[in-house]
């Protein structure tokens, strides 16, 4: 049992089976409240516009936006999960083992679909810059549509074996009550470092590579040669594309990785309140810069989002509205 010098009692009631608070200062408990809820809030809102954007408009409905969509719904709701890891800042778990457990499983399957989602994201923007006159052919809206299934049923089936002692007994791990504890042992461990954020990384990493390399060429064949008023165009929105899948590289590491040192660290991963709260939130802050990063980079979305702060989506024949 989990005994803190000092702290006051999870449950007052179960005094020789609660967990104890941890002692923290009123102020900083209070700081990380607002912060961690304005993260959420803001994660929610942020892809919320993007799911209502892409959703409504029918001129948004392309492969690409339809990637984006399935992202911001991942991400939306990491935004709500993230209401349940506040309450983990006070060290007590009040909702009991099983809404801890649906909590935590929940949590994995969103996180690993966004990943997965933004590995299919990088493909698509490369296959549209280093391969342009054949991305309409390969990159159709059905096919889209299957990987995006595809990576939501994967995530699933995934975490569902990554984590079954623990859906198949719930507070299993807990020292005592009031602890929201998951344990996952070496074996797991290692296939969700594998799957969920080396294979990612590598992937993102060579692809914008191969990306930075075909904009580097062209700009030297440009410098060398008069290129037509078109091929300026193209050159252009291939070096926006370049610095977006930067920036998403940077953003993703700077996220993801104190998670997946907490992995590498030990023999078993714990998750709990006193040594996971800060690697997770950071983890999940990713889903807040993911439609900032990807959204806010596209004109159609500030002016989707004028038609929706403003009502103007409620008229009629408001989806036929022209965005692109």
């Amino acid at each position: 049992m989990e005994t803190l010098e000092g702290g006051e009692l999870c449950f007052p009631q179960l005094l020789n089976s609660s967990c104890r608070k941890p002692r923290s200062l009123h102020f900083e408990a209070m700081l990380i409240y607002i912060l961690l809820s304005s993260i959420s809030v803001l994660t929610v809102s942020l892809n919320l516009m993007v799911i209502i954007s892409i959703s409504h408009f029918k001129q948004l409905h392309i492969p690409t936006n339809l990637l984006l969509l399935s992202l911001a719904v991942s991400d939306f709701f990491v935004g709500l999960l993230m209401f349940f890891q506040i309450m983990l800042i006070d060290g007590c778990w009040l909702l009991g083992d099983v809404i801890c457990v649906v909590y935590q499983y929940l949590a994995y399957i969103v996180t690993s679909a966004s990943v997965g989602n933004m590995v299919i994201i990088c493909v698509d923007r490369y296959v549209a810059i280093c391969d342009p006159l054949h991305y309409s052919s390969k990159i159709t809206n059905k096919r889209v549509r299957i990987c995006v299934c595809l990576c939501w049923i994967c995530s699933i089936v995934f975490q569902s074996l990554n984590l079954q002692d623990n859906l198949k007994q719930p507070g299993r791990y807990n020292s005592c009550s009031g602890e929201c504890v998951i344990v996952i042992d070496h074996i797991a461990g290692l296939a969700d470092l594998i799957l969920t954020f080396i294979v990612p990384i590598t992937v993102i990493v060579v692809l914008y590579m191969r990306v930075f390399v075909v904009a580097v060429s062209q700009a030297r064949a440009m410098r060398s040669r008069t290129a037509a008023v078109t091929r300026v165009t193209v050159k252009k929105s291939e070096l926006k594309a370049a610095r977006t899948l930067g920036i998403v590289v940077v953003v993703f590491l700077v996220c993801l990785c104190p998670f997946f040192c907490v992995i590498l660290a030990g023999q078993e991963t714990i998750l709990n309140a006193s040594s996971a709260a800060f690697v997770i939130c950071l983890f999940y802050f990713n889903s807040c810069l993911n439609p900032v990063i990807y959204a806010f980079f596209y004109p159609w979305f500030r002016k989707s989002v004028k038609h929706i702060v403003t009502f103007k989506i409620l008229q009629p024949d408001s989806r036929e509205t022209t965005m692109l």
